[in-house]
């Protein structure tokens, strides 16, 4: 019998072969950018739940690894950031959308006079044991693909993204989360899992596996709605409702007191003072919003204040702020 693993190449060779318009379906609007003109082959191909790429993650030329090729939208996304031969690292298990990828790639030098092949070096491997060097990634991203493993391997695959990148790089992931508890029969069904559905945990449990192998801060930049498991097309007894988040995790060192994870909580003071000062690095200007960790909110609430407003987690960070 095929493991998940297994099912998972199977599925994603298929969809090399032929494009599965309907495999992922993402909300996000594909960057627009100037000079940038996307293959339609490449966005039939887009197998992923949102986006991994934000131009503040990609100035200084940096040194990108992306795993889980797909048709390669993505990776000629960010070479856009960084033309330089080499300089996009893309990662795959599955032999058929290497080779689709390097395809996608030709037609993509015909639509984009900027944009060289030798950009991009491919690489077969698996998220688990990266053919990548120590601390040798500013950015490294993924999209839709850790959700797929079950939670040991997921650990194993955040603490291999961790050991490539560079002090203060940045892991860039899209993935879905179920604040629900997904009926087990479900979360064992080996396709359901590889089309990135049964896999989905709790956003707070998916933050948490982030910190507990090292990233000291951890950005949600977008949480959308994403797919709906009903029982007249699964089984299940009641409404599945799946969401898709964006995250950027920070190799930054922690801090003593714990990770800062930025939820989209706002602090605003509207006392009498010229300002207020935790003196602990945060000042806040009367009637000016700052946007603030969860441990600073809870430390900012604990003060019993009646003068500072701490708002709800948008679940939308765009940086500045605090820390």
């Amino acid at each position: 019998m095929k493991n998940y693993l297994e099912t998972t190449k199977d599925v994603y060779k298929k969809a090399a072969e032929t494009p599965d318009v309907g495999l992922c379906c993402t909300t996000t609007p594909i960057w627009q950018l100037p000079g940038l003109d996307m293959p339609t082959i490449m966005q039939e191909m887009n197998y992923g739940c949102g986006s991994t790429v934000n131009p503040r993650d990609l100035v200084n030329n940096p040194s990108i690894l992306y795993v889980g090729v797909g048709g390669g939208m993505e990776l000629l996304q960010f070479s856009y950031f960084s033309r330089r031969k080499g300089a996009v690292i893309g990662v795959d298990v599955v032999d058929e959308m290497l080779e689709a990828s390097r395809q996608n790639f030709k037609v993509a030098e015909e639509q984009n006079d900027w944009f060289k092949s030798e950009f991009v070096d491919l690489r077969k491997g698996d998220a688990l044991h990266l053919p990548i060097e120590d601390a040798s990634i500013d950015v490294a991203a993924q999209n839709c693909l850790f959700n797929i493993f079950k939670l040991e391997e997921l650990k194993q695959a955040l603490k291999e993204m961790y050991r490539v990148l560079k002090p203060h790089g940045r892991l860039v992931l899209s993935d879905p989360v179920c604040e629900q508890a997904m009926p087990e029969h479900i979360r064992e069904d080996e396709r359901l899992r590889a089309l990135c559905l049964s896999g989905s945990i709790p956003l707070q449990d998916y933050i948490d596996m982030i910190t507990e192998v090292g990233f000291g801060t951890v950005e949600i930049r977008a949480k959308r709605p994403y797919r709906i498991l009903s029982p007249n097309h699964y089984d299940v007894e009641e409404l599945v409702y799946i969401e898709s988040v964006e995250v950027c995790a920070i190799k930054d060192p922690m801090p003593e007191d714990g990770p800062c994870v930025f939820t989209g909580k706002t602090a605003i003071y509207y006392g009498d003072e010229e300002c207020f000062d935790d003196n602990n690095g945060h000042v806040l200007m009367p009637n000016q919003p700052l946007s603030i960790c969860d441990k600073t909110a809870g430390d900012f609430t604990a003060l019993g204040r009646d003068d500072i407003y701490i708002s709800d987690s948008t679940y939308f960070y765009d940086g500045g702020g605090c820390c």
